[in-house]
């Protein structure tokens, strides 16, 4: 089963998307080079109904990714030795599920721990890892979001019941940024045209909570320069205002929300001078910020990492939430709402004061799991012990755990203490090189892919990208791999599937009758449904389309569960919605609108067992009632610098562009420091420095730059990884996590304080080098 029957088009320009941010603009590729494999040209795709021809400058190195000496193009095996053998995909299946199979039997399924399942682009693949994690009885799972995002899901949940809500800034008046630099990050449609557009506008606003003084904050209206982790102090001042000067919505409050008083009087109750001053914000300067938000007709708000990998994050995510709640800044234009999705990206846990809500816990640490995830920091509490819960194997996918998760030491010895360890990706990771098995997949561009990161309003997007190129030999897309897995378990066989084989060939009506009948009557096989339906349905799809078989599914939930807006996108009513919406996803290169959406629509996805916003959380308003006892964040005699380590910057992305040659500036990311932090430890522009935290010491280069303030330094993300050269592997720059600390983490979500890292700085001394 390949994904190859696509590329007939006769067009130059092969529609596809950029895969280094959430936003995944739509691009047009042009191929050239003496093998036609290159990517010659890229530009912006006007068709496509979101991003409608932007793009920044980071997709044009997609070339980078695509035909660079990183990949892989035979499954691998490692020997005795710790040196790898190619073998062939027959041995290899058999050998990866006999694997997992002797764990589960040994141990049971919970001991497999499934890590990934896509990156910014690649979540059509990952959506086929469920069945083989069922077929296996898995049931432990995490990803990048675990490290970053289920913090802001926990609250926006607790809050509303729905786990995933975002704003409108396109027509907002005010817009306001919390540890986000949209500018570098992107993260909203059309960042940096939207962002100008904002700070050009004489009646719009923009509000910037950020330490440093980044792209974004050079072009706001109010930039509150926070002592870094210090967040916390400055949001509930903000809030404290809001309250103590009456600017909240209170009409508004009475009709939409319980719990009203209880969060005034804690707010009311905030010292704010005293808050503003531990921030380092003069306090008019702060009430200037909350009476702006107050006054305003609109507020769209978008909190990012900088808080979320930082002190006190989940805390931060519900003062920010507060302050647009307060306001009435929910469910209108320009503000902040509730998206269609063709396929959920959070779970939806039940909200913490519903009746018989229950925290679901990992085995051995206990840590919360937010949104069906296992905290990424735990993961080597998880494996490092003796306990007989313990995971003791994992299936890695389109993700490098040894790179990207906090205190990479640590969790190099997890992986390495593991019974079975197996990768699939398109490049000999870091994790890679620690795995029994690699599986080689085929790239983003040469197979069928897609991502649900589906947030546009009112007009939802979903772009099925095609292959612009064949497979390189030897690999395969994940949904062959994850079907040849399962069916190795002898989990599905064919004659099983020969009657919804038969089935398909009369039509996806017939097909629909037969699969439904056979999943519920066989509940094992409605389990494995993703691989079903790529073996019966998929090879009746046009093109080679297999893949995009789980997508029939999902259009028919979403017709079902948002029929209003599908029905106004122009899908009709009922069953056929689902199969005309699935049938556009398939016609359409560069996307289509899935669903069109009215404000009033966003009350409907307020899943609270009143339908009201619960703006008191119990949990929560304790801990803001600690700020005010808390100490100060800040350095200390042995580590007196804070680190922000993995900051984004024009030459940062991604991890999945592993070539150094990309970047034309910075090339091995320089640590930046204040002037006054360089002349105090004796460091100079261009020179070197030695950086140590309680994890490592590192060399690093250094970039005096006065966009820090004293007392914080910052390293960029997407260094310090392996790429094959003629001359070997070489690594280039400090991977971050080699500095950070697992434990260092939130007490509610567990995501790792990345830009609050203990740190200091020094000049290299004559025989004294760096060491990891």
């Amino acid at each position: 089963m390949s994904d190859t029957n696509a590329i007939t088009a006769t067009s130059d320009w092969k529609q596809s998307a950029c895969i280094l941010c959430e936003c995944n603009c739509g691009v047009e590729i042009r191929l050239g080079g003496e093998d036609g494999r290159r990517f010659e040209r890229i530009r912006g795709d006007k068709a496509h109904p979101a991003s409608e021809g932007y793009t920044c400058e980071k997709a044009l190195r997609l070339d980078y990714y695509q035909n660079g000496s990183h990949r892989i193009t035979s499954p691998l095996r490692r020997r005795a030795d710790g040196t790898f053998e190619e073998i062939g995909w027959d041995t290899a299946i058999a050998e990866v599920a006999a694997g997992f199979t002797k764990v589960a039997q040994a141990h049971g399924g919970a001991s497999i721990f499934y890590y990934g399942g896509g990156g910014q682009g690649n979540h059509l693949g990952g959506a086929y890892s469920g069945a083989t994690l069922r077929a296996f009885g898995a049931k432990y799972r995490a990803n990048a979001l675990s490290q970053e995002k289920t913090g802001e899901f926990w609250v926006n949940n607790a809050l509303t019941g729905n786990a995933m809500i975002r704003g409108d800034f396109e027509h907002t008046d005010l817009a306001l940024f919390v540890g986000k630099n949209p500018y570098q990050s992107h993260g909203i449609p059309r960042a940096r045209t939207t962002l100008k557009d904002i700070g050009r506008h004489p009646l719009r606003q923009m509000i910037v909570i950020d330490p440093r003084i980044t792209e974004t904050a050079e072009l706001a209206d109010i930039h509150l320069r926070v002592r870094p982790g210090t967040d916390a102090w400055c949001l509930a001042a903000l809030g404290a205002v809001i309250a103590q000067e009456q600017l909240y919505h209170s009409t508004w409050l009475a009709d939409h929300a319980n719990g009203v008083e209880e969060v005034l009087s804690a707010l009311r109750a905030v010292p704010v001078g005293d808050y503003a001053s531990t921030c380092g914000i003069d306090e008019s300067q702060l009430r200037a910020a909350a009476r702006m938000i107050g006054a305003a007709n609109s507020v769209a708000v978008f909190e990012d990492l900088g808080v979320q990998m930082g002190l006190n994050s989940t805390l931060c995510s519900y003062l920010e939430k507060l302050l647009w709640l307060l306001t009435g800044n929910f469910a209108k234009p320009g503000t902040q709402y509730s998206s269609t999705s063709l396929v959920a990206l959070a779970r939806g846990d039940k909200p913490s004061g519903d009746k018989g809500a229950k925290a679901d816990v990992s085995p051995v640490a206990g840590a919360r799991i937010i949104s069906g995830l296992v905290p990424c920091n735990v993961v080597p509490e998880e494996i490092l012990t003796d306990h007989p819960a313990r995971y003791r194997a994992m299936l890695v996918e389109s993700g490098n755990p040894a790179h990207s998760i906090a205190d990479s030491g640590r969790m190099r010895a997890a992986l390495q203490s593991l019974e079975h360890l197996v990768v699939i990706d398109v490049a000999m990771t870091e994790t890679a090189r620690l795995a029994h098995y690699v599986l080689p997949a085929s790239s983003q561009f040469e197979k069928y892919e897609a991502t649900f990161f589906n947030f546009d309003f009112p007009k939802n997007v979903f772009h099925l990208r095609r292959p612009v190129l064949l497979p390189l030999s030897g690999t395969l897309p994940e949904p062959e791999i994850h079907a040849r897995i399962v069916e190795s378990t002898g989990a599905l066989t064919a004659a099983m599937l020969a009657p919804l084989h038969e089935a398909a060939q009369r039509g996806r009506a017939a097909f629909a009758e037969a699969f439904f009948a056979a999943t519920s009557a066989d509940p094992a096989m409605g389990a494995l449904a993703p691989v079903v339906l790529y073996r019966t349905l998929g090879p009746t799809l046009p093109d080679g389309a297999a893949s995009a078989a789980i997508l029939w599914g999902a259009a028919h939930r979403c017709a079902m569960s948002f029929p209003k807006a599908v029905a106004a996108a122009g899908f009709g009513v009922g069953l056929e919605a689902g199969e005309r919406l699935f049938d556009a996803i398939l016609a359409s290169p560069s996307g289509v609108v899935i669903s069109v959406d009215e404000w009033d629509d966003v009350w409907s996805r307020v899943r609270t067992h009143d339908g009201r916003i619960q703006l008191a959380v119990p949990e929560l308003l304790e801990m803001l009632s600690a700020l005010s006892s808390a100490e100060r964040p800040g350095g200390n005699d042995e580590f007196p610098l804070v680190l922000s380590a993995g900051e984004r910057r024009s030459f940062s992305a991604n991890t999945i562009i592993r070539d150094p040659s990309w970047r034309k500036k910075d090339a091995g990311g320089a640590l930046r420091i204040s002037s006054a932090d360089a002349e105090r430890y004796g460091l100079v522009h261009g020179g070197q420095a030695l950086l140590s935290t309680s994890r490592a010491t590192v060399q690093v280069g250094v970039e005096v730059n006065d966009c820090m303030m004293s007392g914080h330094v910052s390293l960029p993300n997407g260094l310090g990884l392996d790429y094959a050269t003629p001359d070997g592997l070489v690594t280039t720059g400090v991977a971050p996590n080699e500095l950070t600390d697992s434990f260092h983490r939130d007490p509610i979500a567990g995501t790792p304080f990345h830009k609050h890292v203990p740190a200091r700085v020094g000049p290299i001394l004559e025989g004294l080098g760096a060491h990891t």
